[in-house]
């Protein structure tokens, strides 16, 4: 019996869906299947009735369910005491983050000092694979990422462990326009007003979800849009937007809050809009009392728009 075969059990037996608990993991549906298979065997009782519309506890699964999260707690304070104790690492949170989270982040940060006083927090910046990798090898404690996580090799993290990710809220995007525009004077605009204006955007293998939520919008107002020139850095970009030919961007709206640029113009979309979700991944049963207390900052200081609780 390994360790990760009852985190999978836990999480299938919360979940009752292969597909969910996998992505709850952060690993393939079939490795989830495969594992809990295996479980089975070694214990030679079925866990789950299956059927292709339905997946729910057994007798048998529903009395072993809190055996296997008492294993599990256990694993992880044990795996607690020893980070704590790790040298170099005591009193060291490293935090993956993403550009655009604006005040959340210090909200956020604010929160985790106050229930942490006497602990640091290392800030690192990565593209969202890079990230990931450290989060797993244990370079990092835990990571943002936007517009969804993309499946891990499990196989490849510290110990074992999976990583599982927490949705946190969606992070609103605003259009860049020269403020000398037309539409920069409206209180919102569409995507089929910019049709006319090239759009300039980061290139996709830089931030798929971004890349495509945006072109998927374009086309779903019924226009392709015409590319302009190659994206290098945003703030490149908005000087460009702000001096030259009309052109426009997207924005993460925490950023264009922080920002002043005479030149250029940031617009809300109507609605629905365009929005990505902002996720907290972290390794499962590592740095766990840290990373508790940063889900609790979390959930001090940020909410959804519409007030309601934070998903799991």
């Amino acid at each position: 019996m390994e360790l990760r075969q009852l985190r999978y059990f836990v999480t299938v037996a919360e979940e009752l869906h292969f597909g969910r608990a996998a992505e709850r993991l952060v690993i393939g549906q079939p490795a989830v299947s495969q594992q809990i298979r295996r479980l089975e065997r070694e214990l030679k009782i079925e866990l789950f009735d299956r059927t292709p519309r339905l997946v729910r506890l057994t007798a048998a699964g529903q009395a072993f369910l809190p055996a296997a999260r008492a294993v599990l707690a256990a694993e992880d304070s044990a795996r607690a005491v020893a980070a704590e104790l790790t040298s170099g690492s005591r009193g060291i949170f490293r935090l993956g983050t993403i550009t655009g989270l604006g005040e959340r982040l210090d909200r956020v940060l604010e929160a985790f000092g106050e229930h942490a006083p006497d602990v640091r927090v290392e800030l690192t910046a990565l593209p969202v694979r890079e990230r990931l990798a450290r989060l797993a090898d244990g370079r990092l404690d835990a990571v943002f990422v936007r517009g969804g996580a993309p499946v891990f090799d499990s196989a490849s993290t510290q110990g074992g462990d999976e990583l599982r990710r927490r949705l946190l809220w969606d992070d609103e995007l605003v259009a860049a326009v020269p403020a000398r525009h037309p539409l920069a004077e409206q209180p919102a605009v569409t995507l089929a007003e910019l049709a006319a204006l090239p759009l300039r955007l980061t290139e996709r293998r830089h931030h798929p979800a971004l890349v495509d939520l945006v072109l998927d919008g374009c086309r779903k107002a019924g226009f392709e849009p015409t590319p302009g020139p190659v994206f290098s850095s945003l703030q490149d970009t908005l000087a460009a937007i702000g001096s030259g030919t009309p052109m426009w961007t997207v924005v993460y709206a925490g950023n264009a809050q922080l920002m002043r640029l005479p030149r250029v113009a940031f617009v809300p979309f109507s609605e629905p809009g365009l929005r990505l979700p902002v996720e907290l991944v972290v390794r499962g049963g590592a740095s766990s009392r840290l990373v508790g207390l940063l889900q609790d900052a979390v959930a001090d200081r940020i909410r959804p728009p519409d007030g309601a609780p934070l998903a799991t």
